[in-house]
């Protein structure tokens, strides 16, 4: 697959998205929203999967490659969760937000190579990556429902939005972190020899599990303190974003392993 094939798959993809997310709005529109969200995660599993198929390796290599599955995940979970909750706001938020990470590998394509490195042709490394980036996805959704519980006392509008809708999707995206985590020592074990060596990805990385453990703790010791849990699921989601997509601007971060 080339670049531009990207182009027109990618530009594709937005379009069905924002207009997916454009129709949910209006409340006779919503089957035919629904029906276009299907449309675009189709497209993009073709895409990946012939990409796949074209590259000889997973596509999970670049950070574009990361932001490609992110977006698909993303899709997939605003068609998921909508036959499960019926969430207006929900699918909306998580079709525009696959819209525009698509968006961003649109406006910086990331160079896909034809082999990977020694460390990386690893059991370990598709199942590693592939439960990190579905719990980002996630865990990115849940995060929309905090920042809602904290803006909600200055909107006059009355949201119906409380924490046990995030709940279930904390809960499956911490799962998620963990076997992530768990796959990432065992890989690291098969390549480096250590199953843990500190790198910053890796720190930070637990610092994130850590975050999202002390909000598990919180709703269950304390279910009452929504704002509390709120927050801490806000600074939890920033922990993540700096894990993933932060850590290759941090200095101390320059030789690390988990730099691409």
């Amino acid at each position: 697959m080339t670049e531009l094939n990207f182009n027109f798959i990618g530009i594709a993809s937005v379009a069905l998205l924002l207009i997916s997310a454009g129709l949910m709005a209006m409340k006779k529109m919503r089957t035919p929203a629904v029906f276009i969200s299907v449309l675009a995660v189709m497209i993009l599993t073709f895409y990946i999967a012939a990409l796949w198929i074209a590259l000889e390796r997973p596509p999970l290599r670049t950070l574009g490659e990361t932001r490609l599955w992110y977006g698909f995940f993303l899709a997939l979970l605003s068609v998921t969760f909508w036959f499960r909750w019926k969430y207006v706001w929900l699918f909306m938020y998580s079709n525009l937000m696959a819209g525009v990470f698509l968006i961003i590998d649109l406006l910086k394509p990331a160079a896909l190579d034809q082999t990977l490195m020694p460390a990386l042709q690893s059991v370990w490394f598709v199942p590693h990556v592939i439960v990190y980036i579905l719990g980002y996805a996630l865990l990115g959704v849940a995060a929309l429902v905090a920042v809602l519980i904290i803006i909600k006392p200055w909107i006059k509008k009355d949201l119906k939005v409380n924490l046990h809708d995030a709940d279930n999707m904390i809960y499956l995206g911490f799962a998620f972190l963990t076997l992530g985590l768990v796959f990432g020592a065992m890989w690291a074990k098969t390549a480096w020899g250590h199953y843990w060596t500190w790198d910053p990805k890796e720190t930070w990385a637990f610092i994130t599990w850590m975050t999202y453990l002390m909000y598990i703790h919180i709703r269950h010791r304390h279910p009452h303190r929504e704002k509390t849990a709120a927050w801490m699921m806000s600074l939890a989601f920033v922990f993540m974003m700096i894990c993933w997509m932060g850590i290759q601007y941090l200095p101390s971060a320059q030789n690390s392993v988990h730099t691409y």
